[in-house]
């Protein structure tokens, strides 16, 4: 069974930081482009970054760029969204995902995606 779990959500004050963690089971992310996206009840999910195989190609969604980073460790199967100087705005449901393309560049778009995790709530609230 091909499984994806998100954690490290919370509450935490505007200006804060968290680090959300997404750990696959049944399958190596090593071989795998992975992604996060965030949804408020009521809109669309957004894309917000990615990674593709080989780690060599990072994008960030405008709203995040400069603020958040994504990085991979194949050893712990893990994929982490290090996200700073965080704003209300950044309030939200997240989530990751895998696909098992993108040797070149990965796209933060959920019809790129097959796999997906439950996500993990994050609060930005003083």
């Amino acid at each position: 069974q091909l499984q994806l779990v998100e954690s490290g959500g919370g509450l935490v004050q505007p200006g804060g930081s968290l680090t959300l963690s997404c750990t696959a089971s049944g399958f190596d992310l090593e071989t795998y482009s992975i992604g996060w996206f965030r949804q408020v009840s009521g809109k669309e999910r957004e894309g917000v970054s990615c990674i593709n195989i080989g780690g060599n190609y990072i994008t960030y969604s405008d709203s995040v760029k400069g603020r958040f980073t994504i990085s991979k460790d194949n050893a712990k199967n893990t994929v982490f969204l290090q996200m700073n100087s965080l704003k209300p705005e950044d309030t939200a449901v997240y989530s990751c995902a895998a696909v098992d393309v993108g040797l070149g560049l990965c796209r933060i778009m959920p019809t790129w995606f097959d796999i997906w995790g439950q996500g993990t709530q994050v609060t930005v609230s003083s």
